[in-house]
């Protein structure tokens, strides 16, 4: 499972965590501006916006997990379980495969107001990359400088959410995630006063008491508020370092560690990876499980007029500077 924020300081921020208990050979890849993206539906793009991203290439097209690209716009997708449901091909419509999905979006939209124009036409259809790679059940969140929203192909068609708490996990619906944040009206910041009742002197015996019934548990609903309340309470410093900090410490907030959820044979779940993009300079921070320091990829040091695919290892192991 995952979880996907926004977050916001002098620059604008996006990234994710990405769950699951296994990994492909995952990189930061950069798509250049003419490198040809090739649709099963559509006309291909030869044309267009440079993006950045964690991406599984295969047969040299990028296969993107989250990405920005060089306007600004990011997009995720997100586990969705039981609820995803992908369409027949339908005449008339822009009919788009999953895993073209981002790459269609960030190709050609600068900013939400475009993207929601173009997801006007869009039918996501079920067609898999490849025997090997069938489709995964997926959502998206899909952030500009300003604003986020959240898409759901479900049985009842192509849902379009606005996201104002630019926050997104796994089931259920966002609708109802998004509801289920009243049942936590009274979470604070502050110590909390005694409503229980006045005839008991009921006291605070400890700081953090005013997020009490705050979740902490792994599942995605729990998360969702988790994520939530520690990113709408986030302060931070406006420089680079403290805003990419505490993106990764809000991230943190909702990490999984291994053995904490098993999905049997030996196999547990566990945050393979967490993002950062800034959105402004176009430049992809990113952890692994094994390396805690942060390492960073600027797309605008590459020849973004390209037309080949530049891709990046990530690097894995511990980084432990010694002092003496």
């Amino acid at each position: 499972m995952c979880t996907a924020i926004t977050y916001t300081t002098n620059n604008h921020y996006f990234g994710r965590n990405l769950d699951l208990e296994y990994s492909y050979k995952e990189t930061i890849t950069i798509t250049p501006k003419n490198y040809e993206f090739k649709f099963r539906k559509v006309e291909n793009i030869k044309n267009h916006y440079a993006i950045i991203g964690m991406a599984y290439v295969a047969n040299n097209y990028p296969l993107y997990y989250d990405a920005i690209n060089e306007k600004g716009l990011g997009m995720a997708g997100l586990n969705f379980p039981e609820n995803a449901n992908y369409k027949e091909i339908e005449v008339g419509k822009q009919n788009i495969a999953p895993f073209e999905f981002i790459p269609y979006v960030l190709s050609q939209c600068s900013n939400i107001e475009e993207t929601k124009k173009l997801l006007e036409n869009i039918n996501i259809v079920n067609i898999n990359f490849s025997d090997e790679l069938p489709v995964s059940p997926l959502h998206w969140i899909i952030a500009d400088k300003e604003k986020s929203i959240t898409i759901e192909s479900v049985k009842d068609g192509l849902k379009i959410y606005d996201n104002p708490v630019g926050v997104l996990t796994n089931n259920p619906t966002f609708d109802i995630q998004l509801f289920n944040l009243n049942n936590y009206i009274s979470l604070s910041t502050e110590l909390p006063v005694n409503n229980f009742s006045e005839k008991l002197n009921l006291k605070t015996y400890s700081r953090g008491m005013g997020a009490m019934g705050l979740p902490g548990d792994l599942s995605s609903a729990s998360r969702f508020v988790k994520a939530t309340f520690t990113k709408m309470n986030s302060k931070s410093g406006d420089s680079e370092s403290e805003s990419i900090s505490q993106f990764f410490h809000i991230l943190e907030s909702v990490y999984q560690q291994r053995g904490c959820v098993h999905m049997g044979e030996g196999k547990y779940e566990l945050t393979i990876y967490s993002s950062c993009c800034n959105m402004d300079k176009g430049i992809y921070y990113y952890t692994t499980y094994e390396n805690n320091q942060i390492s960073a990829i600027d797309m605008n040091k590459e020849n973004l007029d390209s037309s080949e695919l530049v891709s990046y290892d990530l690097i894995k192991g511990q980084q432990i500077f010694m002092q003496n």
